[in-house]
C-alpha cells in the first residue's frame, strides 16, 4: 500500500502539461486547491471533477496510476469525513446513543470526501509531470522578488524540492523495514488501532536513522560538488515562459469563470 503513494514521483512525457513551465503548474495548482475549497454545489462538484479527469488525460498519465494515490490515504480521508457525520449541527436522521447523525452532516462530509481526492489529484498530477529540477527553479523564480527583503528563496526552494523528491524514497524504506519486521513476527494488521499504532515503533527507529544517514550522504555529496547555495550558480536549462503557459492559462480561466459562473445560472 505504501507504494501506492504517488506524491514525488516523476513520469516522463511530453504531454502538454510536462511541458508547460513549472511556474505555470504551481501556480494554477494552487488556483484549483483554493478553488476546490469555495465550491459549494454539486454542479461546481461535476465541473471540478470532469475538469481533474481531462488534466489526467492530457497528461498521458495512466487514470489507475492517479488514482492509486489516494489508497493509502483511504483510512484518513473516511476518518475526516466521518467525525462530520457525528459532529455536524442539522436535521437528525438517526441517533446513536449520545451521538446524533443529521442529514447535514452526512452531505457535508460525502463534500469533504471528494475534496479531499481532488486535492490528492491536483498536487499529485503536478509532481508527476514536474521534475524535481524544474520544480525547485520554478519556486526559485517565484520567490526570487522575496529576497530584497531576506528571504532565501532558493535554499527553500531547495529544501521542498528535496522533500517531494524524497517522498517515494522513505516510502520504500518504510515498506521494506515493514516487511522485514514481519519476516520476524510483527503484525501489523490485527488488533485494535492502538495495538496496530504501538507496532509501528519498531519500525521509526530504523526508518529514522536512515532518514538522518541520507540527508548526511546527500550533505556530504553536495559539499564534495562545491555546492554554496545560490551565488554563483548557474543552469544549464532555463525555463521561461511560453505561448503554450499562456494558452492553458487561458483555457484555466475560462474554466474557472464556468464552473463558478454556476452559481449565477442555477
Amino acid at each position: 500500500m505504501i507504494g501506492n503513494i504517488t506524491l514525488g514521483q516523476y513520469i516522463p512525457g511530453e504531454s502538454v502539461l510536462h511541458r508547460l513551465d513549472p511556474r505555470t503548474k504551481l501556480i494554477w495548482t494552487a488556483i484549483l486547491m483554493v478553488a476546490v475549497f469555495i465550491m459549494d454545489s454539486w454542479q461546481e462538484y461535476v465541473m471540478m471533477g470532469a475538469f481533474i479527469l481531462l488534466l489526467i488525460f492530457t497528461s498521458n498519465i495512466p487514470v489507475k496510476h492517479s488514482l492509486k494515490g489516494i489508497k493509502p490515504l483511504l483510512f484518513i480521508l473516511a476518518l475526516t469525513a466521518v467525525l462530520n457525520i457525528f459532529f455536524f449541527p442539522g436535521t437528525a436522521l438517526f441517533t446513536i446513543g449520545p451521538v446524533k447523525v443529521t442529514y447535514e452532516g452526512l452531505i457535508a462530509a460525502v463534500k469533504l470526501f471528494i475534496r479531499l481526492v481532488m486535492l490528492i489529484m491536483a498536487a499529485s498530477l503536478m509532481t508527476l509531470t514536474t521534475t524535481p529540477m524544474a520544480m525547485t527553479d520554478g519556486i526559485e523564480k517565484m520567490l526570487k522578488p522575496l529576497e530584497k527583503i531576506g528571504v532565501p528563496a532558493h535554499e527553500i526552494a531547495m529544501m521542498m524540492a528535496i522533500a517531494l523528491r524524497f517522498i517515494p524514497t522513505l516510502m520504500e524504506e518504510t515498506e521494506r523495514i515493514m516487511k522485514a519486521q514481519a519476516s520476524r513476527g510483527a503484525d501489523f494488521d490485527t488488533g485494535s488501532i492502538f495495538k496496530r499504532v504501538k507496532s509501528f515503533i519498531p519500525v521509526l527507529v530504523p526508518l529514522f536513522i536512515s532518514a538522518f544517514k541520507r540527508a548526511d550522504e546527500l550533505a556530504e555529496a553536495m559539499e564534495s560538488r562545491c555546492y554554496r547555495g545560490s551565488k554563483g550558480r548557474t543552469r544549464m536549462k532555463q525555463i521561461s515562459f511560453t505561448t503554450l503557459d499562456l494558452k492553458a492559462s487561458l483555457v484555466g480561466l475560462i474554466f474557472v469563470a464556468l464552473v463558478f459562473g454556476t452559481r449565477i445560472i442555477f
